[in-house]
């Protein structure tokens, strides 16, 4: 199963925008809707294809609501998100999967929600660490080229 994570704008709560709006409510209907990080919401689709189709759907939510599109896709990585722009370049056979390791954003978690990213580039199979500050925990997320270079 393929996992879509939405991280939330700070000034906005996600699940109520999203839900609230009967176009992005029907969209999510079918999903059990999941809270893995404060102000995020989270589902689990069928494959790479339905969790990139599923952003579409909802880009005009998430243009407005969200502040990222993660997508785990556990043939890729079974513990590293993938950024949407990631996803749907490894689903259209752009970027081969075995490529998709080397560019990194970096959030340190603070009290169940991501903050401070970093941008790094693993090196030999070493993740950099993170160094902003102090963190529970961190999530690494996988970027594409043209993110990375932004």
């Amino acid at each position: 199963m393929t996992r879509v994570c939405l991280l939330g704008d700070p000034d906005v709560n996600l699940t109520y925008e999203l839900l609230s709006r009967e176009t992005a409510r029907d969209a999510l209907a079918t999903y059990d809707i999941e809270e893995p990080f404060e102000n995020s919401l989270a589902v689990e689709t069928v494959s790479l294809g339905a969790a990139v189709s599923l952003l579409n759907d909802l880009n005009w939510y998430l243009v407005r609501f969200a502040d990222e599109a993660l997508v785990r896709e556990p043939s890729v990585s079974a513990d590293e998100w993938l950024s949407r722009d990631l996803a749907r370049e490894v689903r259209d056979g752009a970027v081969p999967p075995e490529e998709t390791d080397q560019r990194l954003k970096v959030y340190g978690l603070v009290d169940g929600r991501p903050v401070d990213p970093i941008y790094v580039r693993r090196t030999q199979g070493e993740t950099p660490a993170y160094d902003r500050r102090d963190v529970d925990e961190t999530v690494v997320v996988r970027v594409s080229e043209s993110e990375f270079s932004a």
